[in-house]
Order: C-alpha cells, then structure tokens, then sequence
C-alpha cells in the first residue's frame, strides 16, 4: 500500500523545531551576556593601556562602547541590533562582527564538515563489516584500533602529525590558508587538521557502537530474514532503520563536541576559524565579537539536530503520527 505525505503534521513539527531554536538561542545569549559581564576585567582595560589615563577619555570610551548603561539595557540595546541583522562592531578592529564570522565561519564548516566525512568514512565500515560477523578476529582487531584512535586527545595526535611531517617528510611549517603558493602545501594545509579532527573527535568509537547494535537488531528481525530468504537485497530493506536514523542521530549529537574540537586543531594547526577568534576575543574581551560566535555556534548546533527530525519525518512514519496527534 502506498504511504502519502501528510504535511500539515510535518509544518507543526518544523515550526515547533524553528520556535524551539528562537528560545535556544535567546536563551543562550541571555547566559553568555551575563557571563561576560560578570566576569573579571572588561575591554577598557585594552583601550585605556594603548590610548589614555584620563578620567574624561575613559568616560567617553566607555560611553561609545555603550558600557556605560545599566546591564540589562545594554542587552537590551544589543537583542534589538541583531533583530534588525547587526551584529555589531569588534571592540578590537572596529569591523563589523557579522563580515568578520561569515570569513572564519566558511572555514570552521570546511573543518567540521570534513572531519564528519572522515569519521563516517572510517566508522560506518568498520560497523557494517563487524555486524556481519564473518572474521570476528579482524572485526575485533579493527574495531579495536578504531577505539584507540578515538580515546587520543586532539591536540597531541595534532602535534604529532606536525611533528612527522616537519621532521620526516620536512614539509613544514605549515602556511596560511590564503597563501598563494604551492598546491601541495595548500592541500597539506587543509587536509590534514580535517583527518586530525575527524579521527581524534572520540565520534568513531561511539559511531561503530552504536551502528553496530541497530545493524544487528535490524539484521534479526523477521522482514529481514524473509527478504534474504526470498533473494532481495537486506541492505535496501534494512538502510533506513538499520543505517539512516541511527547514523543521523549519532552525528546531531556529536556536533557540539565536534565543534569543540575544531577549537584546538584550529589553536595547534593555527586554522583561521571561528574557534581560533573566539579564544582571541576571550583574551581582548572583546565582547560583540564572542556574542556573535555564541550565537552561530548555537545555531549550527541546532541546525543539526533540525535536519535529525527532518530525516526521521521523512524516513519514519511513527514521527509524523506523533505529530498528527500532538
């Protein structure tokens, strides 16, 4: 029988999901600006040391800095230029906050989409192999390798890749990302931190765990075995509830740490992402600059929990019936 979408149910979910990521991200920039403000220190510190001491010019720095309002106020002032798309200037350059994400930002996506890839490219295999239990020797070996790669913190298995190719291959330093130069240190340059990334993020042992139990729950049922009987495909009858749904969950989930991650290759790769501005504008308090970050990680964060449930909307009918129900 032939299954039709329903979309007045999938409309009440994705406006529930965008209703849900206004909230998160009000929310989220309610914590952050109180944070910031809270703590000690503040940016005048970074204007008073190279510009002046006086009492009259600190006043009039502060005063353009909008720092002299009541704290609320000040958030106040703040929510309503982001509502009309300003995100404000960096107290440190004097450039607008938003051209300056939309430069590091293409780059952080480079780097967590492409080490995404590679996490995919290494665990999904490994979990489809280990699920058929053909050579549970080599499932084991790699697997076991899978998890030792994945309990290595980022940063040294970053500093040792530096330190291979700087002194066994001498390709090294490494240039920056606009250089102009060779396509071979171009490539290094940008290939490299994306497989540190995507192979010391800690998602390949959790990717293989968790495909591997649906792989062989889907792989039992009774559909599954009919369909082997009869000589039909049992990964076209087993992709979506056995790959699809589980493989989408675990990579929302692993998104945060992903992008947590991507803040220390960005440090120790020296990567012109937004991780690496952020711990710039934490150290020159330079807080329109960390708002901003704040506000487009959440939003990434939150982008891929939204294409999970457009994909289970999708794939799995239980969902849209929640949603005519709800």
């Amino acid at each position: 029988m032939t299954h039709f979408i329903s979309w007045r149910p999938i409309l009440k979910i994705l406006s529930r999901e965008l209703l849900i990521t206004i909230l998160l991200l009000l929310g989220v920039s309610i914590i952050i600006f109180s944070i910031l403000h809270m703590a000690p220190g503040d940016p005048l510190h970074i204007f008073i040391n190279i510009q002046t001491q006086n009492p009259d010019e600190i006043a009039a720095i502060k005063r353009d800095l909008g720092l002299d309002r009541w704290l609320p106020l000040q958030y106040l002032s703040w929510l309503n230029n982001i509502l009309h798309g300003n995100f404000g200037n960096s107290f440190r350059t004097g450039r607008p906050v938003f051209n300056e994400l939309i430069g590091v930002s293409l780059y952080t996506l480079i780097l967590t989409i492409g080490s995404m890839i590679v996490t995919l490219l290494i665990s999904v295999p490994i979990a489809i192999f280990s699920s058929l239990r053909r050579h549970p020797v080599l499932s084991w070996g790699l697997t076991l390798l899978a998890y030792i790669f994945s309990a290595l913190p980022v940063f040294w298995l970053g500093y040792i890749v530096i330190y291979i190719f700087t002194h066994k291959f001498n390709l090294f330093p490494f240039l920056s990302a606009g250089y102009a130069g060779t396509a071979k240190f171009n490539f290094l340059y940008f290939l490299l931190p994306i497989i540190v990334l995507g192979v010391g993020n800690g998602a390949i042992s959790e990717i293989i765990r968790h495909l591997n139990a649906q792989l062989e729950r889907v792989l039992s049922e009774d559909y599954i075995k009919a369909a082997k009987a009869k000589g039909a495909s049992i990964w076209r009858h087993s992709f979506k509830e056995g790959m699809l749904i589980p493989v989408t969950t675990m990579v929302a989930a692993k998104i945060p740490f992903i992008l947590g991650g991507a803040v220390i290759v960005e440090q120790v790769f020296n990567w012109p992402g937004m991780g690496r501005l952020a711990w710039q504008a934490a150290l020159d308090r330079d807080y329109p600059i960390i708002m901003g970050i704040t506000i487009f990680a959440a939003f990434f964060v939150h982008i891929g929990r939204f294409l999970q449930t457009i994909v289970y909307l999708f794939v799995d009918p239980q969902i849209t019936a929640k949603g005519e129900e709800a």
